[in-house]
């Protein structure tokens, strides 16, 4: 979940009405999904116009870059990538490697990003598979 840093109390008033449970486990604060949920099936918080580590390329866009959705907003595909591309841990790595094997990303996404964003995602689509 993208969330500015000023919008963390209303979100935990929102989620906890409704079940869940906020904690801040290790530095990553999530919302746990009742009482017996574990951390790795948390939605987990990452905040926007921040960067997780002063070594990360870009901060997180804003939740202004996303897209209204039925009854709530959606991230845009942009700026999802873009997260995707700046944490690029192997999951990170596997979910954009899911959204090229769909034809949601192609050959003309790296154009959208830095120098450094763009050679990761260049090395993805390039050999999907390693």
């Amino acid at each position: 979940m993208l969330l500015r840093r000023g919008d963390l109390e209303k979100a935990k008033v929102a989620l906890e009405a409704v079940g869940f449970i906020f904690r801040h486990v290790r530095g990553i604060d999530m919302f746990l999904d009742g009482p017996d949920a574990k951390a790795r099936d948390a939605v987990h918080i990452v905040f926007a116009n921040e960067r997780v580590v002063d070594t990360d390329i870009l901060p997180h866009p804003d939740v202004s870059e996303s897209v209204r959705a039925d009854r709530f907003q959606v991230l845009s595909l942009e700026a999802l990538v873009q997260i995707k591309l700046t944490a690029y841990r192997d999951k990170d790595r596997v979910h954009l490697r899911d959204l090229i094997e769909v034809g949601l990303i192609d050959e003309t996404w790296p154009t959208k990003y830095p120098p450094e964003l763009a050679a990761r995602l260049q090395l993805l689509l390039d050999d999907p598979h390693g």
